[in-house]
């Protein structure tokens, strides 16, 4: 048997790419030096799989910022404003992912939105009525020659058409059925290109086809291919899907020209369903080692399920659940972490040696008598994993009591609205501010023994200091303490608590250049101590205005952290809800008014399938975060946030989260969450972000004011807060400076002008 696998983490062990694109965008390296040296960074991965194995390794998975940004860039989708850049390929394709603001012009980034059920997010294609997609350039075989300038057959990965159009923006008049023919014959290029070069395979990934689809989504998808295929030559091609099932279109893609099919018998309910019918002409890339979470497999139970699909499959290549894109490189990257724990991870180096071992074992007419198979039972026979039944216990006895609010949302809203006593219109952020040079030296000190645990407080207080003098300088009305002392929103929290494992270089590509390390959940999740009460009581020691406390809910944390496989997944949330709740009623009793709960997560892990969104998730993943805030006063405003996701088909579910207010990633999308909010008769007060902080560049005053504006047409003006659509902490503090500036400008412009009745808003 040969295994596959699906894509390949790109940060770097080291985060190498991370820094050398960053120095692109300081101008410390030109071009060449940036393309010489992710030329490099993909040969390693190359001879890594190549050794280990691997009998398809993909190329082309390789990208400077994201996959779909190129596949937006190899079709010619580059919208007019970029191009009158006048700037060069690699300097217009960041404009895209960045926005832009020099001698050359002023624009913002493209929109930017959460790739499926995961934590990575994707750059959204935008079509408008001039756009005229063609195949702009044989670009996404560049890493094909490379790889085999060094011996080495790759497989090229590309997006597919189906895929690129359901997830791209139409900004003009036309639809999806105005792009069809153009798309078509794009990808027919494509096969062309790849059969007079002499490639073998090319996968072609369509996860969108594990979605909820229409007839007419059927329909499109089956007209594209058949054209597509029709004159593909020599060339094999691999429908590759993941993080579901194709039960919707099964039919249809068994009888389209596909030399293989790849399917996801993680997250796939239907999957091995589907495969009793599966096409004798076709190879099954199985999708069984898990590409998103970081254990070691069951080699028994793979290799029974492989057992099972040969009844079906006349021919089977192993493969990854998806993309390990979502793992880190490497567990010997974690030296600090005892034996006992590392041996219960698989990350992408480690999955690599599992689907050689499976493959090998597959072989074997007696594996139950193989060494490495025994040694993989017996991982699986005893558990590290740390139980505590005091918290299961306290999970058990929850009832309806707590996770409902004493006094209803609009009684409570009047009340904090005269206590607080806030101006029309209130300013705030959400939470971070800019992790200077000095803040990272602060804290890397501390965790390299340079300096002690109070001496590290210290300089985050002073650090604290000067955050809030700068917010009291600039007016805002609700300050924050800047989260100086943590550095991941999880991470920070998940080391304050009981249950979890936390690494040191295992890093996960979030979008561009951000990396973050998901802590593990390891056992019992239980609160042992106070987390934040001390930074948040003493920035609110030195201002008379409110201070926010700031913590990371239940949801969140568990959807960015790499979670347990042995318990529920609402299990896990109502531990880490009791967890917070507790610190949330410690903030309360230090006189803490306005306490915000993040919760920019609430989408991820959303089922794909509309069918599966209460049962399997939403009902308890709202009731998680209700438990942590139920039991406070009518008078203490609590706050959430949520970030770079569709929300809209949910509006009403986030209402029932029963906040008092909630602030919304909204610039990227162009606000067009505010018809939602009108539509469902939204209840939370609302902070719609007025301005993009993923981009460097600083919105202008008249910029912010056409947002309010426009927020003023959907939402009642004593329900509108004012802030940017996210933390800052990735930010410059000039730019940073300059743009809340000129958001509590906007807002003391606008709310003048409501102060004195203008007619025309």
């Amino acid at each position: 048997m040969q295994y596959s696998v699906v894509g390949f983490p790109r940060i770097g062990a080291q985060r190498e790419l991370k820094f050398t694109v960053e120095k692109y965008f300081r101008n410390e390296i030109n071009t060449d030096e940036l393309l010489q040296t992710t030329a490099k960074l993909r040969a390693k991965q190359w001879k890594l799989q190549q050794t280990a194995g691997a009998a398809f390794i993909p190329s082309n998975d390789f990208s400077l910022y994201d996959g779909m940004l190129d596949t937006s860039f190899m079709l010619n989708a580059i919208p007019q404003r970029y191009l009158d850049l006048n700037l060069d390929d690699t300097a217009a394709y960041f404009a895209m992912a960045r926005g832009y603001q020099g001698h050359h012009g002023d624009v913002k980034a493209t929109a930017m939105k959460k790739w499926f059920n995961t934590n990575y997010h994707y750059m959204v294609p935008e079509l408008d009525d001039t756009t005229n997609i063609l195949l702009r350039s044989d670009h996404f075989l560049d890493g094909f020659h490379q790889a085999q300038s060094l011996g080495i057959n790759t497989k090229p990965v590309i997006i597919g058409p189906f895929t690129f159009l359901k997830l791209a923006s139409f900004t003009g008049h036309k639809n999806i059925a105005d792009y069809v023919d153009s798309i078509k014959t794009a990808y027919n290029n494509i096969l062309k290109s790849c059969a007079t070069n002499k490639v073998d395979w090319l996968q072609i990934d369509e996860p969108y086809l594990v979605m909820d689809l229409t007839a007419n989504d059927i329909a499109l998808f089956t007209d594209m291919y058949q054209f597509i295929l029709e004159k593909k030559g020599t060339v094999k091609v691999l429908l590759q899907t993941y993080f579901g099932d194709v039960r919707d279109c099964c039919r249809q893609l068994y009888n389209l020209q596909f030399d293989g099919i790849g399917l996801d018998f993680l997250e796939g309910k239907e999957t091995t369903r589907l495969t009793t019918n599966f096409p004798d002409d076709k190879i099954l890339f199985a999708g069984l080692i898990n590409g998103k979470n970081i254990w070691r497999c069951n080699y028994n139970s793979v290799l029974s399920q492989l057992k099972n699909l040969k009844a079906h499959c006349r021919k089977i290549i192993l493969s990854t659940s998806c993309s390990l894109l979502h793992v880190p490189y490497t567990v010997t990257n974690e030296p600090q972490l005892a034996p006992e724990i590392t041996r219960c991870f698989s990350f992408a180096y480690e999955k690599l040696e599992e689907l050689r071992e499976i493959c090998r074992l597959t072989e074997l007419p007696d594996y139950q008598n193989d060494p490495a198979y025994q040694q993989n039972c017996q991982l699986f026979q005893s558990t590290e994993l740390r139980i505590d039944k005091t918290v299961q216990e306290k999970v058990a006895a929850l009832t309806n009591d707590d996770f409902t609010r004493a006094m209803p949302r609009k009684k409570r809203q009047a009340l904090q609205r005269k206590i607080l006593n806030l101006p029309l219109l209130p300013t705030t952020t959400i939470g971070s501010f800019p992790q200077t040079k000095a803040v990272k030296q602060n804290r890397s000190q501390y965790r390299h023994g340079v300096i002690n645990e109070t001496q590290y407080r210290s300089t985050a207080k002073h650090f604290i200091k000067d955050c809030i003098k700068f917010q009291e300088e600039i007016g805002l009305d609700v300050l924050v303490h800047g989260e100086f002392e943590r550095d991941d929103m999880v991470e920070f929290f998940g080391e304050n608590l009981k249950g979890y494992v936390f690494t040191t270089n295992a890093w996960v590509q979030s979008y561009g250049t951000r990396g973050l390390k998901p802590p593990i959940i390891f056992g019992d999740i239980k609160r042992e101590k106070s987390i934040t009460t001390d930074y948040i009581k003493y920035a609110a020691s030195l201002t008379d205005k409110d201070v926010k406390g700031m913590l990371t809910g239940p949801v969140t944390i568990l959807n960015w952290s790499f979670p347990r496989e042995d318990i529920s997944t609402r299990e896990m949330m109502y531990q880490i809800g009791l967890a917070i709740r507790e610190e949330v009623l410690e903030l309360e009793q230090a006189g803490i008014r306005i306490i915000q709960i993040d919760e920019a997560a609430l989408r991820e892990k959303l089922p794909l399938r509309h069918a599966d969104w209460h049962s399997d998730y939403l009902d308890f993943a709202i009731k998680a975060f209700r438990l942590c805030h139920a039991k406070v006063k009518p008078t203490t405003q609590i706050h959430t946030h949520m970030c770079y996701s569709e929300f809209e088909d949910i509006i009403p579910e986030i209402d029932a989260m029963d906040a008092d207010v909630i602030t919304f990633e909204a610039s990227r999308s162009k606000l067009t969450i505010l018809t939602a909010l009108q539509n469902n008769h939204f209840e939370t007060e609302v902070g719609p972000g007025v301005y993009d902080i993923h981009s460097p560049r600083v919105p202008s005053v008249t910029e912010i004011e056409a947002a309010i504006h426009l927020m003023l047409q959907k939402i009642p003006q004593e329900n509108l807060w004012i802030n940017p659509d996210c933390g800052l902490k990735t930010r410059g503090k000039t730019e940073t400076a300059a743009s809340l500036k000129n958001l509590v400008q906007a807002a003391k412009n606008v709310r003048t002008q409501l102060t004195k009745g203008d007619k025309n808003l």
